[in-house]
């Protein structure tokens, strides 16, 4: 649960699981000091957002290649990149638990943690942030959130309201994100076919026409089967023959590609976040970070 609280705060699944042992370490040493006059769970909350809030300070917001300029034609990639904490990363659903959800609830989580909404959220103040999640996320009331802040209510609800605006205006809407039904499993099963096959052609006709494709730490992003398919044929026809294996991150079904490994079977390349509307693919985010692999429990290296 922390987890999930601070991944949607630092927008770092690596920096979510610092904040974690620093709250669990903060916890230890000052529980002589906790009186009991608030619950336990909100007493880690405070520290894990002191905690989250020191982090955030002096630092640049993460964010997606398609928050950081228009999109880019296949053959002018330059291969130039951003440092590693310039970008939001993916977090394994199992990371996010909610283990006593309804299916309706499993689907505002599933929702709360999809990218573009994390990358929304990293474009509020910290303490926004903090509110914004504490209240439409975790449900909190206004005055629990008061009282963790050091706070008052009125300071809260204004919080909020300036926070919907910011996320309204980049036209972030809350809703739900739906379990991934029977027709979305075979084109799920299709992409996957066409991807290790490298029949780029069957693969791009699973695109939506506005479909999107990132690779972080690259700074450019590509939009549209024509582009895509330029890219899957050009620069990035190093993916040929590559294996994946299924996941599930940020709500979205997902893979770990594995390129082949000149020494033998296949070796980790990016981690996959797959997003699907209807009947077709609308984003293609490739995070080429491989210490992901070992986040996500996927396998060091696939035998020949």
């Amino acid at each position: 649960e922390l987890t999930g609280y601070c991944y949607r705060m630092l927008g770092s699944v690596f920096e979510a699981d610092d904040a974690v042992q620093e709250t669990m370490l903060r916890a230890w040493r000052g529980f002589e000091r906790f009186e009991g006059r608030s619950a336990l769970r909100s007493w880690l909350y405070r520290i894990a957002t002191n905690v989250c809030l020191d982090m955030l300070r002096g630092r640049q917001r993460r964010a997606l290649a398609m928050d950081l300029g228009p999109s880019s034609a296949a053959d002018r990639f330059t291969g130039a990149t951003r440092p590693g904490d310039a970008w939001v990363e993916p977090i394994p659903d199992a990371r996010v638990p909610s283990p006593d959800a309804d299916p309706a609830e499993l689907a505002e989580v599933r929702e709360s943690i999809r990218l573009a909404f994390i990358t929304a959220l990293q474009h509020l103040p910290p303490r926004q942030r903090a509110v914004l999640i504490l209240r439409e996320v975790l449900r909190w009331q206004a005055a629990e959130v008061a009282e963790l802040l050091d706070t008052t209510v009125a300071s809260v609800n204004s919080a909020l309201q300036r926070a919907r605006a910011t996320l309204a205006a980049r036209h972030v809407e809350g809703g739900s994100v739906d379990q991934v039904d029977p027709e979305q499993q075979a084109l799920l099963a299709r992409y996957v076919d066409a991807f290790e096959r490298y029949d780029i052609t069957s693969l791009v006709a699973l695109l939506h026409e506005d479909a999107v494709m990132s690779m972080p730490p690259y700074d450019f992003w590509l939009r549209g089967p024509t582009e895509m398919s330029r890219w899957f044929l050009g620069e990035g026809s190093g993916c040929r023959g590559s294996r994946l294996v299924a996941t599930a991150a940020n709500g979205c079904p997902a893979f770990g590609s594995y390129r082949p490994d000149p020494q033998g079977g296949h070796r980790p390349w990016a981690v996959q976040v797959i997003e699907l509307s209807g009947d077709r693919i609308v984003g293609h985010h490739n995070f080429l970070d491989t210490a992901l692999f070992a986040t996500f429990d996927l396998p060091a290296h696939l035998p020949a």
